[in-house]
This record gives C-alpha cells, structure tokens and sequence, in this order.
C-alpha cells in the first residue's frame, strides 16, 4: 500500500500559509472596543445654538439654587454673579477658581454666560474651555428673545 500524496512517514507537510481567522477576531474586537469609546472622546466644547425662540431654562433639584452667570462686556471686562449677589467684577484668571468654589459646595448649579452681541467668538469660546477645564459638566449661553 502507498502513503497518500503529501504525506511523508506519516506526518502532514507544513502548510506555507497563515492561518488569519485569529488575526480577523482581534480585528473585529478592537473595531468595537473603538467605536464604544469614540463617542466617549469629548475633545471641543459642547454647545446648542440658541433658537430665535427658546424655552427658559428648568432649575434642577430643589429650584432655589441661581444659577452662575459670566457677564462679558463689549470693552472686555468679566462679571461674575451666584447666589442672588450684585455682579462683581472679576479678571478672566479667577473665573475657574470662583466658579469651582461655588460648585464644591453645590454641585447641581448651572452655569450661564451673558456676552454682548460684539464679543467676539475667540473670547466666548476661551472662557466656556476654563470652565470645562474647572469641572463644569455644561454650560448655557443666554439670549434675548427675538422681537416681533
């Protein structure tokens, strides 16, 4: 009786192929392992575009808390008003500090920014990242509704 062809002594041939089936499931779980976490990456700010008309922002929790407000002026000067004070003025380096003091002692609180019509769009933006680098999880810009 003859050994059968490709086979020597009784011992397969090496095969001179890759097998890739475990390379294709690598693949595949590094695919959804990256796709789960891409949406989670958040690198810019987030921001919704205010509406010509838009509804008044709901308080959280128990309703008594003000929110924060960042006033910004046209001639570049910074205010800063919580707890039902007077809008005090403040320089744009004691935002952060300010603002993550207030929220260690209540966290729910909103912050809220009030530009002039001609900030410019660099200094807004500037000011919504500190925040977001102090710890503030959203941030609303205020607006006047539109007259009819």
């Amino acid at each position: 009786m003859s050994a059968p062809i490709g086979r020597k002594n009784g011992r397969r041939r090496p095969m001179g192929e890759i097998n890739v089936v475990p390379y294709i499931d690598v693949t595949l779980v590094l695919l959804i392992i990256f796709m789960v976490t891409t949406p989670m990456l958040q690198t810019g700010v987030e921001v919704d575009l205010p509406q010509a008309e838009s509804k008044t922002v709901e308080s959280e929790g128990d309703g008594n808390t003000p929110p924060i407000v960042i006033s910004i002026k046209e001639s570049g000067e910074f205010f800063i008003k919580s707890n039902n004070d007077d809008d005090s003025p403040v320089i744009p380096e004691e935002i952060n500090a300010k603002v993550a003091a207030i929220l260690s002692n209540q966290p729910k609180t909103k912050v809220l920014i009030n530009a002039d019509k001609g900030v410019s769009y660099g200094t807004v933006v500037t000011v919504m990242a500190s925040l977001k680098n102090a710890g503030v999880e959203t941030v609303g810009l205020m607006t006047k509704p539109e007259d009819k």
